[in-house]
């Protein structure tokens, strides 16, 4: 059996999330997520706007995760030697970044393999939030639901 697993903070649900999801569960049979902790988020000096225990639920939720466990640490090998998946899947932003690329080497000697996904374009839950905040404000008016594209978002940085 092929144990994947993958981490996020999962704030403002949304399609790149499911994305993730949904592409990690096809190529493993068995998906494990990690849900970071509102600890863990401030300590990357983020703020959730969702609390953890919904964000973990809503998790839970989803069809393709058959297991989660809370993110307490950034140590990806630490949560190998707790959950021994595999694989791990991880977005494209962190391709070639020197970090991963040291955490990929750790788990490659631990005979897991790293697969990167790519990045859903136009989405992400900072976005959301901006958007969210310039809209509430009044600085973007005759919004229409659905409309966080980047054309959106761009509209947005230019009115601040």
């Amino acid at each position: 059996m092929k144990i994947g697993y993958t981490t996020g903070v999962f704030d403002l649900f949304h399609i790149g999330h499911l994305n993730l999801l949904r592409n990690a569960r096809a190529l493993c049979d068995k998906l494990v997520v990690g849900v970071t902790t509102d600890e863990l988020v401030a300590y990357k000096h983020k703020r959730s706007v969702i609390a953890f225990e919904e964000r973990f639920e809503i998790v839970r939720a989803c069809r393709y995760v058959d297991a989660v466990v809370p993110q307490e640490t950034m140590d990806k090998y630490a949560a190998w030697e707790k959950l021994r998946f595999d694989v791990m899947f991880v977005g494209d932003d962190w391709f070639k970044n020197p970090r991963w690329q040291a955490i990929e080497k750790q788990l490659a000697d631990a005979g897991v393999k790293v697969v990167y996904f790519p990045y859903t374009k136009g989405t992400s839950s900072t976005l959301i939030n901006e958007v969210l905040n310039k809209v509430r404000s009044g600085d973007i008016e005759d919004f229409e639901p659905g409309a966080v594209t980047p054309q959106v978002f761009e509209l947005s940085r230019r009115v601040a």
